[in-house]
Formats: structure tokens, sequence, C-alpha cells
């Protein structure tokens, strides 16, 4: 199994990635990252798609139980398992970016179920390849991958984030890495106190930001009141008299975006 350790050396090659523990993001034009190969691991999932210090547990970690009836302990296995999935190309981008989607052992969390989920996201009429620049494409485990998306504990997320890109992200936040995304358990299944609205678009807004990172977007702000809330809005710290909002994209096509955060 890929373990936490390794992810780590592998993270810590490039610092360039951004967390919303905190407002810093690149500059420029959108501009995904080059390829990398895929990581073997031991033990897969199989979907059927459609399309930073290190801690030591000394004791079994306490486990929070969340509405949606999936527990959320404070630290995992360092292990992960990647599910085998091999979805169609969506987007008209001329070359998709291709994704393995990784859960972290031990969890209540499906990785199949969860690569489905994701490929549906990133698949909808308001996501990112509303951009016709765009494309994504879910592969399965050991196929060559440009990113992964990892959904790991708050112990396990907080020193991969701190290794990829030395941001504290205290056990509440997400971030985007060199080489992925990875994504606090908390948020997946909790969601944010910020966000009126069902789990699954709460989990959209998680991946809509983070991809929207890897894609080169950086942190905005509220456009005004009332306003649909950017998707590169860091919202779990406050909508600012914004309207909670998952998508790039509103319901006549237009691009919700808003002043950039300085």
């Amino acid at each position: 199994m890929l373990t936490v350790a390794g992810l780590l050396v592998s993270a810590a090659v490039l610092l360039d990635g951004r967390s919303d523990a905190s407002s810093g993001a690149s500059s420029g034009a959108p501009h995904p990252r080059s390829a990398v190969s895929a990581s073997p691991t031991a033990s897969t999932s199989k979907s059927t798609s459609k399309s930073k210090s290190k801690s030591k547990t000394a004791s079994p970690p306490t486990t929070a139980q969340s509405t949606t009836g999936i527990g959320v302990p404070a630290k995992g296995t360092g292990a992960f398992v990647t599910a085998r999935a091999d979805g169609a190309k969506v987007g008209r981008g001329a070359r998709p970016l291709r994704y393995v989607v990784k859960v972290e052992t031990g969890l209540d969390v499906s990785p199949a179920q969860a690569a489905d989920e994701i490929a549906d996201i990133l698949a909808a009429p308001r996501g990112w390849t509303h951009n016709p620049a765009f494309a994504f494409q879910l592969v399965s485990a050991g196929r060559p991958h440009d990113l992964t998306v990892s959904i790991a504990t708050p112990g396990t997320a907080d020193a991969l984030c701190w290794a990829g890109i030395h941001q504290d992200t205290g056990g509440e936040y997400n971030c985007e890495v060199p080489g992925g995304v990875v994504v606090n358990l908390k948020r997946w299944v909790e969601g944010s106190p910020t966000f009126d609205g069902p789990i699954h678009d709460y989990r959209a807004l998680i991946i809509n930001h983070e991809m929207g990172h890897f894609l080169g977007y950086t942190h905005t702000t509220c456009p005004g009141p009332g306003r649909l809330a950017p998707v590169m809005m860091q919202q779990i710290k406050g909508l600012h008299g914004c309207v909670a909002n998952a998508w790039p994209y509103d319901r006549s096509g237009a691009f919700v975006s808003g002043p950039a955060v300085r």
C-alpha cells in the first residue's frame, strides 16, 4: 500500500500548491501540471463509473460520528486504496487531465463510490468542462495519470498538505499539492457550517475549488451582497454577503468570479 511517508517524499519535490488555510495562490493563466506516473498500491477497489509533521499514534484515534453516519477518525492508517475505475473522457479539451481517486484505508468511504461521485461532479454542465479548454478522465490504479484525488483523515491530510505546500491545515481544510488534491475526510462527510445544502453539493464545492487550483485559478472573494459566491472563494471562512455556490458557472453559463484575494 502507498503510505503517508511515501506520499510525503513525492509531495515535497515541489512546493507549489494551495490550501484553504491561507489565501495564497499562484498567479497567471490556468495551467495544468505535467503528467506523472501512477504509483502502485497493494489493494484496489473496483468502480463502475460512467465516465507536516509526522505523527505517531500510540493508541487508537478517537472517531467522531458525522450526521451522514460516516465516522471521522482524527488520524488514519496512512495507507491508501485506489479505486479501479476507467471512465470516459468528459469535456472538450484536446488532452484530458487523467486522475485517480484514493481513500485512506479503514474508513467508511468506498473508493469506488467516491470515484463515481467525483466523476459525476467533473462531468456536470456547470463544472469546469463548461470551458471548452478542459477535459477530465477517471483512470484505474496503475495507469498513468496527471493527478491524484486523495480522501484522508484530518491528521493524514494535515501531514500531506504540510509536506506538499508547507501549510498548516489545522485538521480542518483541504489543499491542492503538487500532483494532486487532498480532501479532508471531515469536510467530505460533514460539509461546512457556511454551506446550506446537500452534502453532495458541498463535495462538488470541494472538488471544483481544489481542481480549480490545479487548473491555475486563484482565490477570489465575494463580488457583492446577494450574488453567487465564486467557487474559488474560501466559502468555509464566511460568505461575506454572497450566496453559497458549488459550481464555477451559473445556470446561464456565465463564469462566477469576484475580486482577487490580495
